[in-house]
């Protein structure tokens, strides 16, 4: 039986499970309303509690250690400017933290100069609670809006009542407060493989950054924790040349258990072929779930570390969950238990708790499938793709692919429907954004609406994806930005040779920077395409990099190049700049308030292709922002999506 896209739209997922101070409550994150919201249930499976009643997507739950509230984040429309909020659990009162004292709940605008109206433009990442749930932290770009400022705030304190106790200089973010509360683990990424990190004691007269992680070159600093005993540091990274990332301890000592010099990074988890995640670490117990990647795949070790030899650690069972890709770890407040979100191809998402000395799953969410039976969605096959190698000539758009064509290996994953006629399938290519990204076998309710219409899907992971290592994801760093798309046609033309594809019913499919490799390649390769949809993509990398946020641009830069350096390259990569070359069809969809690739990269790239008598249908939301968060839209957007692709494929 097949099922329209609002029935697999309906199809919610439940995550970001969240213990209260006494271990009887969990809250989590569900959709069930068209946008995120907050739950709270007291048992495995039994009725939840919405929390709150919002039109915008809630991005995140904290509750407090101590007491029956939780902070929650939102934005406004996609803008990414989070606000935080306290929810009382008990009276279920809501509060904004992030306004002053006599505004309403949600900031009003006024001039440039008001502080409500500077708090309200600015972005609030959460940085956790203290241990006795009197102060929270975060990080915030109010004072420049390119940089980012580390504030401690009271519990009852509202707006510009929030301390500023360290002016940064580039992207910071938080990783945790020390056992004691005394200091703040502070992490500053220069771009998506290279970060550094600091501490910052808060019991000086006056709080500076002190540096961990000197070093030269990109080095992976994350996922940082800290020890029981707050005398060291457990985190991923590559550091020392590795090309994948391991778990290890960083051991601190001196007067200000950070000084550089005596510092000593000790392997704990190697990751051998694969990366190590990351950790979640419980700093009272020293219990921690470590997560590896194989293959998009999601290994866990849970275990305990020794007090007296933090290197060394004894293991629990590994838990038997569903779906095999599982994250977003959260201890009870015993760490005898943890809350983690699980899903797979044929699974969606849902919060399952664990016991850690046994290893027993037990689902505590009941997101619903929307009357689908779980058993009717399809899963993935993972294959490999033979591309150009690493040293040879990128094959062109026309002509036979030199001797160098062979080399590289290209992972994707292959979902087929249930039933299909050799030689007739439809294909969808969808390629993910980052570009440091990777596609993994989670559960996708577009994917499986378009499977059951009868389409393949097939989900690459062309070089440049994270997750096979740092030589890897380099390959298209700067001047190497096109072999991606050249791995795309490779992918293609192994497509065109699977006995149950129709070679000429191929569409592309991606968002955010997946938009603009879809854009690349129906310009790079148009005779490869029946059809092509581009989402919040990039069009001009060089209008991109103009209009992206303030507090985004180094970060793109270091992946994409610079303008000061690189414009005339910029340009010559940029679809918009090889509109001409565009034969199939365009599907171009994007959110009017979007921060991160602006409205105007769709808008040209949808005029000029359209003036070169490309067929274009263009759909912009006024209420969105990097992606479309709400039901009523995503239904809008996939639907037509769907027309689209059954008019031209």
């Amino acid at each position: 039986m097949s099922y329209d896209i609002e029935r697999y739209l309906n199809i919610r997922s439940a995550y970001g499970g969240s213990f209260g101070p006494e271990g009887d409550r969990l809250s989590f994150l569900m959709d069930t309303t068209g946008t995120s919201q907050v739950w709270t249930l007291e048992g495995a499976r039994e009725w939840p509690e919405q929390r709150t009643f919002y039109d915008e997507r809630v991005t995140f739950a904290s509750w407090s250690p101590e007491r029956p509230e939780l902070i929650f984040g939102m934005d406004e429309g996609g803008n990414e400017r989070v606000q935080l909020f306290r929810l009382d659990a008990e009276t279920g009162e809501i509060e904004n933290l992030t306004a002053m004292p006599d505004a309403k709940q949600r900031c009003g605008s006024g001039s440039r100069n008001d502080p409500r109206a500077r708090i309200a433009r600015a972005k609030h990442r959460w940085g956790g609670w203290s241990h006795d749930g009197e102060r929270f932290a975060f990080t915030s770009n109010r004072r420049d809006e390119s940089v980012f400022d580390v504030y401690v705030q009271g519990r009852n304190e509202y707006g510009d009542d929030a301390e500023l106790v360290c002016e940064g200089d580039g992207w910071l973010s938080l990783s945790g407060w020390s056992p004691d509360d005394s200091r703040l683990l502070v992490s500053q990424a220069y771009s998506n493989f290279d970060q550094d990190l600091y501490v910052l004691d808060l019991e000086r007269d006056e709080p500076t950054l002190d540096h961990l992680t000197p070093h030269e070159g990109d080095v992976r600093y994350q996922s940082a924790s800290w020890a029981p005993d707050g005398e060291g540091i457990y985190l991923v990274t590559d550091e020392g040349d590795a090309d994948t990332l391991y778990l290890a301890y960083l051991g601190l000592e001196g007067e200000a258990r950070s000084a550089p010099e005596t510092n000593d990074l000790e392997t704990v988890i190697d990751g051998g072929e694969w990366n190590v995640d990351g950790i979640a670490l419980d700093d009272e117990t020293g219990r921690f779930v470590c997560s590896r990647n194989v293959e998009g795949y999601t290994e866990l070790t849970v275990g305990a570390f020794d007090p007296d030899e933090p290197t060394d650690y004894e293991t629990f069972p590994e838990p038997d969950l569903p779906g095999g890709v599982a994250g977003g770890v959260s201890f009870d407040p015993d760490a005898e238990r943890f809350a983690c979100s699980t899903s797979g191809d044929t699974v969606n998402t849902n919060v399952f708790v664990v016991d850690v000395e046994t290893g027993d799953a037990e689902r505590w969410t009941d997101a619903p499938t929307a009357g689908i039976p779980r058993e009717s969605f399809d899963g993935s096959d993972l294959v490999s793709v033979e591309s150009f190698g690493v040293d040879g000539q990128r094959p062109s758009a026309s002509g036979t692919p030199p001797e160098s064509h062979a080399g590289l290996e290209v992972p994707g994953f292959l979902t087929l429907p249930d039933e299909y006629t050799e030689g007739e399938t439809p294909v969808i290519v969808d390629i993910h954004g980052g570009p440091e990204s990777q596609r993994r076998p989670s559960f996708s309710s577009v994917k499986q609406y378009f499977l059951d219409r009868g389409y393949a899907y097939f989900e690459p992971n062309v070089r440049g994806s994270s997750g096979y290592g740092s030589d890897y994801a380099a390959l298209d760093d700067v001047e190497n930005r096109m072999d991606s798309v050249a791995d795309v046609r490779a992918c293609v033309e192994w497509l065109q040779d699977h006995p149950a594809v129709d070679p000429d019913r191929i569409a592309a499919k991606g968002g955010s920077y997946g938009g603009f490799m879809v854009l690349a390649a129906l310009t790079e390769y148009p005779d490869l395409w029946a059809a092509g949809i581009d989402v919040v993509g990039i069009a001009n990398f060089v209008t991109f990099l103009e209009n992206t946020g303030d507090w985004r641009r180094e970060l793109r830069e270091a992946e994409y190049g610079s303008l000061a350096a690189d414009r005339e390259f910029l340009e010559e990569i940029s679809p918009i700049n090889n509109v001409e070359n565009i034969a199939a069809p365009l599907f171009v969809l994007h959110g009017e308030n979007d921060p991160r690739v602006p409205v105007g990269e769709a808008e040209q790239i949808a005029d000029r292709a359209a003036e070169q008598g490309v067929p274009v249908r263009t759909l912009i939301f006024e209420d969105e922002g990097h992606g479309f968060s709400k039901l009523e839209n995503r239904i809008e957007a996939y639907s037509g999506i769907a027309d689209f692709l059954d008019e031209h494929v």
